[in-house]
Order: structure tokens, then C-alpha cells, then sequence
């Protein structure tokens, strides 16, 4: 009998979060297969579950223990999006003055050759992959998400940075037109343009995502379409969304969180639940559709893939 190894990254059946979308699924699959099925109709049964028509080309996650995923309902209506409303539940509804059109990244910094990138001609050069992963947020919520996108590495070595760039900040757009928050001024709920960092071996990791989907289709504006980057054993707000900014720096940048306030979110946000956030627990957490918590992960599931890049620091004071 021939076996097939999963990838370390892939997530145990037991950790994911239950609900009956893949069965759901299943008999699309197999309707298709019986050739019993026209293609509108199929349109139509996804439609019904709120599942959106797939349109990117991607290798999927063989998904080795038929994983169960949150819903797309669920990914897509619970956001945490500053730039439109501190109010999760109404991002979904907000999303539409984001325009994703003709979507350019501006690179500088400590690279070969600065320039301005066109997302159309990124998602060309680079095969995109189903990855299917935790996702935990500080707040104490979490899922499981299959994005959509490409290895961040790829994209570092396409730039060719110069060997003095240490980490690589990230901005998300700044457009007040687009973002009722940014639009506020000096009433807005954090400072603006929202900014990001990794070192460059976190970013080089194979975990470290550039996403441009999820659920088989193109971001949802709410979940920060067109391009956002995924980071699964950190907490979510690492996973800056919307970037129209990318720089390789020397020195270790000062993200929006620390800005806001360093005495509750440091430069690494690795998740810990060792470590407290000063106003509650990271002990536990809920996944989005369960009632009960469920206990925290180190570096959310992923230490085996990972713990070795904070080797001899102490992860209770570099959080």
C-alpha cells in the first residue's frame, strides 16, 4: 500500500473547526462526476451555501484528513478592518468603496531595483496554492481558513533585496476616499497608513503567505482584498491587509500596534498562550461557531515549523 505524507503545515483533523461544508461538497463532486449536474445548476447549489463561484487557477491542499473549514459566511463576516469600522459585523457591508482595480505595489528600500508592481503581472509570474491554516487572533477568536495565494519567499527573491535588508515593512493603502476611517483624520481610530513588519527569515519561512483568495475565489474586500499577507503562527494582525507598500529596511520597523501601544503588542506577536495580553487571557481561545473554548496552540500549531527561528530569545518579554 503507497502512503502519502502530508506537509508538516497541514492541520490534524481534531484541531479544525466543525461544520458540514465539505459534505456539502462531497455531493457536488459526486454529482459532477455522474454528469447529472449542468453547470448552472451547480453555480446554483453554491449560491444556496453561500460559497462563491470559483475563479482562480490554484493546486489545491490535498486536504490528507478531510479537514473542516469554517464557513465562508463565517470567514467573511467576522473582520477586523480599522480602516472602514472597529465594528467586525460591519466591514462585509462597508467593503464596497474599496476599488481593487489596477492594483500596483510600490517597492523600495534596501533592494537591487525599486519599482512599482503590478498585481495583474505578480499573479502571473507566480503558480498559486491552496493553504489551509489556523488563523487566531489576539482577541481570542480564531478559524480556519483556506487561503489562496503564493509563498512570500517567491516574491522576495523576484525583488532581490540587498543583503543589508534585515526585515521587510509592509503599508496598507492609504486612500481617505476608500476608508471612512482614514477619512476621520485626527479622530480616527488608529494613525494611518497601517504598517507591518517581519524579519526577513520569518518572511522567508514556507509557512509565510501572500494571499489573493480564499474558498477557490479572489479576496473579499473585507478580508483584505486584492493582496494581503498570512503569517499563521502569529497573531492576525500581523496579516496586514490591502498592501500597497513593500520596503526592505535595516532596521526592525515600527509596526501600527506598537505605535498605538507598546505596552500591550510588541514587534513579533508569535501566538503564546504562556504569555497574557495585559487585559486577558491567551490561555484559550473560540473558534467562530463553537460555544466552548478550546486551548491555544504555541505559535498556534505550528512550532515544529518555526520555534527554531527564536531560538535563545524569551518569548515572554519579545512578544
Amino acid at each position: 500500500m503507497k502512503y502519502i505524507k502530508s506537509k508538516k503545515w497541514q492541520i490534524n483533523e481534531n484541531d479544525v473547526t466543525p461544520e458540514n461544508l465539505f459534505n456539502k461538497r462531497r455531493s457536488f463532486i459526486k454529482l459532477g462526476a455522474a454528469s447529472i449536474v449542468s453547470s448552472s445548476a451547480l453555480v446554483e447549489l453554491f449560491a444556496k451555501e453561500n460559497i462563491p463561484v470559483k475563479n482562480l487557477d490554484y493546486k489545491k491542499d490535498k486536504n490528507l484528513n478531510n479537514l473542516k473549514l469554517n464557513t465562508y459566511e463565517q470567514i467573511t463576516s467576522h473582520n477586523n478592518f480599522y480602516e472602514f469600522t472597529t465594528s467586525q459585523g460591519k466591514v462585509k457591508d462597508m467593503a464596497h468603496t474599496l476599488n481593487t482595480d489596477n492594483w500596483k505595489i510600490k517597492v523600495d528600500g534596501l533592494v537591487k531595483k525599486p519599482m512599482t508592481i503590478d498585481l495583474d503581472d505578480i499573479m502571473k509570474k507566480f503558480a498559486l496554492e491552496e493553504r489551509i491554516y489556523r488563523f487566531r487572533c489576539v482577541e481570542g477568536w480564531s478559524m480556519v481558513v483556506p487561503w489562496i495565494g503564493f509563498e512570500l519567499s517567491k516574491l522576495i527573491k523576484y525583488l532581490q533585496p540587498l543583503s543589508s535588508a534585515k526585515y521587510i515593512r509592509f503599508e496598507t493603502l492609504y486612500d481617505e476616499k476608500m476608508f471612512p476611517d482614514q477619512a476621520r483624520g485626527a479622530f480616527s481610530t488608529i494613525s494611518y497608513p497601517y504598517v507591518e513588519g517581519l524579519r526577513m527569515d520569518e518572511a522567508m519561512n514556507e509557512l509565510t503567505l501572500m494571499a489573493v483568495g480564499l474558498y477557490g475565489s479572489k479576496m473579499p474586500k473585507q478580508n483584505g482584498a486584492p493582496i494581503r499577507l498570512i503569517v499563521p503562527w502569529k497573531y492576525g494582525f500581523k496579516s496586514i491587509k490591502s498592501i500597497s507598500k513593500i520596503s526592505f529596511v535595516e532596521k526592525q520597523p515600527l509596526n501600527t500596534w506598537q505605535k498605538e501601544n507598546s505596552n500591550e503588542y510588541g514587534f513579533y506577536a508569535n501566538v503564546n498562550p504562556n504569555v497574557d495580553h495585559p487585559r486577558w487571557s491567551q490561555a484559550r481561545e473560540r473558534l467562530l461557531g463553537n460555544f466552548f473554548k478550546q486551548r491555544t496552540l504555541m505559535f498556534n500549531g505550528y512550532e515544529k515549523q518555526v520555534a527554531h527561528l527564536y531560538k535563545g530569545m524569551d518569548l515572554t518579554k519579545d512578544f
